[in-house]
C-alpha cells in the first residue's frame, strides 16, 4: 500500500499529550463502585445456573469435556436449528464444530448461539487467537476520496490496573470460528430503554460474522475486564477463574451486525470495512444482573460521526493478541484522528497512529464529549506493519442497528 507519512511536529505532540491524560483520566472514572469479588457475592443465590438464548432456557451441568455434551438447548432454538436441517443433539454434542456453507447460518435472522456450559475455560481462553488477517488492509488504496496523510505510529500503553478501576467497560470477547478459537475486543454500552441496567456491548461485525465469505460465528462470549490484573501468560496458568473473568462470562444471546458488512465483508482488505460495527445482547452465565450493573459503567454511543478537525484526540481500547503481544493484557492508543477513505463511493473512517494488532479489533474508540467518555467508533482494519488503526464512523447505519437492539432486545 502507498505510504504517506506525515513530518513529526513537536507542538501537535504537546498538545496531543495534554488531550491524551484528559481523556485517559475521563475512562478511569468509569470504575465500578465496588469489586469483582463483592459483586460475585451479591449473586450466590444464583449459582450454577445457566441462561441460555432466549429468556427461560436452560443447560445442563458440565462434564468437564469442554464440548458440552450435556448442554440442553431451550425448545425453540432446537426448532430453530431444525428449520435449517441442523440436528439438535448433534449441535450439542459438537455439531457446532461444522462450518460447512451449506450449514453455516448467515442470514441477519439466522443467528443462534446457545450457551455451552463451561466450553470456555480459562485454559481454553488463553489459548484462543486473533482472528487472521482481519485488520490486514495493505491491498486497500488508502488514497481516494478524503484520505489524510498517514499517521506517525503511537506506541500502545498498558491499561493501568486492576482493569475494573480503570477501564470497567473494555472487555474481551471469545468466539469460535473455522479457523479455531478466536478473540476480540468490546465495550459495553448504555442502553437507552433500560438505563443502568444494559446489556449491550459494541464490537466490530467480522467478530461476530464472516461477512461475504461465511456466515455467524458460534459460542460467542463476553468477558468484562479479562485478566483483571494483568498477569503475564505463565501467570495465568495458575490464576484463580476470577482473576480471568472476574465478572463471570456474558453469552451473546442475540447480535447484529450491518447488512452491508453481512454481504461485502471480507478478512482481508478493506471490503466492508466502513460499515464493520456490531452490537450483541448478551445475558449472564451465571446469576441475573445485568452486565452495567455488575461492572459498574457503560458508555453513550455518539453517532454525530464529528469531523476529524472538531476532535482534539481519540482513544482505542483493546486486547492486542498478534505479536509482539499476547492478547492477555489489555493497551490503549490515543491520536488526533484523521480520514481514511478506501473508495469515493464508501462512507470516510477514523484512523489514528497505534501499534495494536489483532485481537484489538471491535475495541471501543473514546472521546470527550462535554466531560463524558463516548464511544465514538471501532477498530475494523489497520496495515500489516501495524503502525495505525481505522474505524467506521458511527452514523444512521450504526444507530439503527444499536436502536433496533435496545428495542426488541434490550428488556430481556
Amino acid at each position: 500500500m502507498r505510504s504517506i507519512r506525515a513530518p513529526y511536529a513537536r507542538s501537535r505532540g504537546q498538545r496531543l499529550a495534554l488531550a491524551a491524560t484528559g481523556l485517559a483520566a475521563a475512562l478511569a472514572l468509569t470504575a465500578t463502585a465496588c469489586g469483582p469479588s463483592e459483586d460475585k457475592a451479591g449473586d450466590k443465590a444464583d449459582s450454577g445456573t445457566a441462561q441460555g438464548a432466549d429468556k427461560g432456557s436452560e443447560t445442563g451441568s458440565d462434564n468437564g469435556s469442554g464440548n458440552g455434551s450435556d448442554v440442553k438447548l431451550p425448545g425453540d432454538l432446537a426448532d430453530k436449528l431444525k428449520k435449517h436441517g441442523i440436528d439438535p443433539d448433534k449441535w450439542k454434542n459438537g455439531g457446532w464444530k461444522n462450518f460447512d456453507k451449506d450449514e453455516w447460518l448467515r442470514e441477519a435472522k439466522d443467528f443462534v448461539n446457545p450457551v455451552i456450559e463451561g466450553l470456555w475455560k480459562p485454559e481454553r481462553m488463553k489459548d484462543a487467537k486473533e482472528p487472521k488477517k482481519t485488520i490486514a488492509a495493505k491491498d486497500a488504496p488508502a488514497d481516494q476520496g478524503a484520505t489524510d496523510p498517514e499517521p506517525s505510529p503511537v506506541q500502545a500503553k498498558r491499561e493501568k490496573t486492576p482493569y475494573h478501576k480503570n477501564a470497567a467497560p473494555v472487555g474481551k470477547i471469545f468466539f469460535d470460528a473455522p479457523a479455531g478459537s478466536m478473540v476480540c475486543s468490546g465495550t459495553v454500552v448504555k442502553d437507552p430503554r433500560n438505563p443502568g441496567k444494559s446489556n449491550l456491548v459494541w464490537t466490530a461485525g467480522h467478530c461476530v460474522h464472516a461477512g461475504a465469505e461465511g456466515g455467524w460465528y458460534r459460542n460467542i462470549t463476553f468477558v468484562p475486564s479479562y485478566n483483571d490484573l494483568g498477569k503475564s501468560g505463565a501467570e495465568l496458568s495458575n490464576a484463580a477463574p476470577q482473576e480471568v473473568a472476574p465478572y463471570g462470562q456474558y453469552w451473546a444471546d442475540w447480535v447484529s451486525t450491518s447488512a452491508e458488512w453481512i454481504d461485502q465483508g471480507a478478512s482481508s482488505g478493506g471490503a466492508g470495512a466502513p460499515y464493520d460495527y456490531a452490537v450483541m445482547h448478551v445475558k449472564p452465565q451465571q446469576g441475573s444482573k445485568s452486565l452495567e450493573e455488575t461492572v459498574g459503567n457503560a458508555l453513550a454511543v455518539d453517532f454525530t460521526t464529528p469531523a476529524t478537525q472538531s476532535v482534539s484526540s481519540m482513544g482505542a481500547w483493546g486486547y492486542p493478541a498478534a505479536p509482539p503481544y499476547d492478547g492477555e493484557i489489555m493497551h490503549k492508543c490515543i491520536d488526533k484522528p484523521g480520514r481514511l477513505s478506501l473508495t469515493s463511493t464508501q462512507p470516510t473512517m477514523y484512523r489514528i497512529g497505534c501499534t495494536m494488532t489483532g485481537g484489538s479489533s471491535g475495541g471501543g474508540w473514546f472521546r470527550m464529549v462535554g466531560g463524558k467518555t463516548q464511544l465514538v467508533s471501532n477498530t475494523s482494519i489497520g496495515p500489516a506493519e501495524n503502525t495505525w488503526l481505522a474505524g467506521p464512523q458511527l452514523g444512521e447505519g450504526a444507530e439503527q442497528v444499536y436502536d433496533m437492539m435496545s428495542k426488541k432486545y434490550g428488556s430481556q
